[in-house]
């Protein structure tokens, strides 16, 4: 679940700017998505749903501004082999998440907290943190999982973020390849937590609206180590049954 060359954050700030000029105003129909570390599997895989399934504007992050621009590229060049004409843009991860309307943190568990502490100051209470990270470890008999001290990642990234930005876990228990199949019918669930009822009304509509993903509510923060845990038990599910490689769960 995943964060060069090229110019300095300082010859790109002054671009950035001037690019936010273009940018029209977002609106709850139409909101500006931020994936910070979006060059990874799992950012990829909600990149190309999105810009496939819905208009929302997507930013692709990185701590490499030109890494973050090749795959946007990438991502575009994937959506019009499959009938999408969309535009994606790539910049540094804090120029991502600058004015963006959610900011999903696709960066390993552990980047997360560094991640949140370096876009800190480009959030505020209007932004919405979405982490899907789970922490795990892996040996000869499979994928284990292994919270921090908080009890959880997403807890974490809530105890990192400013006091008035809203957290939402998400996304944590989804096949990225499958995600990144557009060819891929997909039919699975996510399961979301958070303390904020707006900022998860709103993530459940953005998972809502990628097809063949139902969103179903797990409660507060404090549950989000159950839903963390069911991730190491789906990959281990497709480490021993080999045609289960891109399982996910669904709940009935």
């Amino acid at each position: 679940m995943c964060p060069v060359l090229g110019e300095s954050v300082d010859n790109i700030e002054p671009l950035w700017e001037n690019a936010y000029h273009l940018f029209s105003p977002s609106t709850e129909a139409n909101m500006r998505i931020a994936l910070l570390g979006g060059t990874g599997d799992i950012g990829e895989g909600l990149a190309l749903r999105w810009a496939a399934d819905t208009d929302h504007e997507l930013l692709i992050g990185s701590r490499d501004p030109e890494k973050a621009r090749d795959a946007a590229e990438e991502y575009e060049a994937e959506l019009k082999a499959h009938g999408h004409e969309r535009t994606i843009k790539g910049f540094a991860n804090e120029m991502a998440a600058d004015r963006a309307d959610v900011v999903v943190l696709a960066v390993p568990p552990y980047y997360v907290g560094d991640t949140v502490e370096a876009v800190a100051e480009k959030l505020d209470s209007e932004t919405i943190l979405v982490t899907p990270a789970v922490g795990m470890k892996g040996d000869e008999d499979g994928m284990h999982y292994h919270p921090p001290s908080a009890g959880s990642v997403t807890e974490l990234v809530a105890a990192r973020a400013p006091d008035d930005v809203p957290v939402v876990g998400a996304f944590h228990n989804l096949a990225a390849g499958a995600l990144a199949d557009l060819s891929n019918e997909i039919d699975l669930d996510t399961l979301l937590v958070g303390d904020d009822s707006d900022a998860k009304a709103t993530v459940r509509q953005l998972a809502d609206e990628i097809s063949g993903l139902r969103p179903l509510d797990v409660g507060p923060l404090a549950n989000a180590a159950e839903i963390e845990s069911v991730t190491p038990l789906v990959i281990n599910i497709a480490k021993y049954n080999k045609d289960l490689h891109d399982v996910g769960a669904k709940w009935v």
